[in-house]
């Protein structure tokens, strides 16, 4: 089941001169429970794919439906809950809250959201994450590695139609990188969760069900013809 498609995604920065097309009429769809992996060169503009598919920016021309709602048509604010409520973003910054603990930060997209954490689901996400004795800890007190672990259990907490991952390994050592790459595997397989990330390492990307292209602004699928 089909649950985002982008249709002539296009973004263009500048005018004149200074006029750079960062994505070009870019056509691709997702279906629930799909691993996709991007890649391509620095500067290529897999990142500014990936803020388009999570509402984080707006195409110059464009449209973007995640389950069934056109995203870019709604109003600032009706946007921003519905991607507080439906999207999930792991960063290669981490982004945790020093100031809450590991359960806090994976918790807080749904307090925002006026919504009590589901217990039992929260205990199993920790288990799952290896960072069950770790959950009063904050994250001054963990390594690289556990904090992007507590990254994406802050994901996967909210149960969204879709997680966003830009380079989620990017500060990580090898063996780190594995263990996370692992896991992200694992919460597609486990919980049926849709995912999508950018990477840089062909082994990583070849984890995913499909890999896609982009190079110049212009989106392949590795292996078939321009999305």
């Amino acid at each position: 089941m089909e649950i985002l498609k982008a249709n002539g995604l296009s973004k263009t920065y500048g005018q004149g001169e200074t006029r750079v097309e960062a994505l070009k009429n870019a056509s691709f769809s997702i279906n629930k429970g799909e691993f996709v992996s991007i890649v391509g060169p620095s500067g290529s503009g897999k990142s500014t794919l990936l803020n388009l598919l999570g509402a984080l920016d707006f195409p110059s021309a464009g449209s973007v439906v995640l389950d069934g709602r056109e995203v870019f048509r709604m109003k600032e604010k009706e946007l921003s809950v519905f991607r507080r409520r439906n999207i999930g973003f792991v960063f290669q910054a981490f982004n945790l809250v020093p100031e809450l603990n590991v359960e806090e930060n994976m918790t807080l997209p749904l307090l925002l959201d006026h919504k009590k954490p589901d217990a039992d689901y929260l205990t199993e996400l920790l288990n799952l994450l290896g960072l069950a004795e770790r959950r009063h800890h904050l994250p001054s007190q963990l390594s690289g590695g556990q904090q992007q672990r507590v990254a994406i259990g802050r994901a996967l907490a909210a149960k969204p139609k879709i997680i966003l991952a830009d380079e989620p390994t990017g500060n990580l050592d090898t063996r780190n990188s594995k263990d996370v790459i692992k896991l992200m595997r694992l919460s597609v397989e486990r919980y049926n969760q849709t995912l999508v990330m950018i990477t840089h390492n062909p082994g990583f990307a070849s984890v995913a069900d499909r890999v896609l292209n982009v190079e110049d602004g212009i989106v392949t699928e590795l292996g078939g013809d321009s999305q």
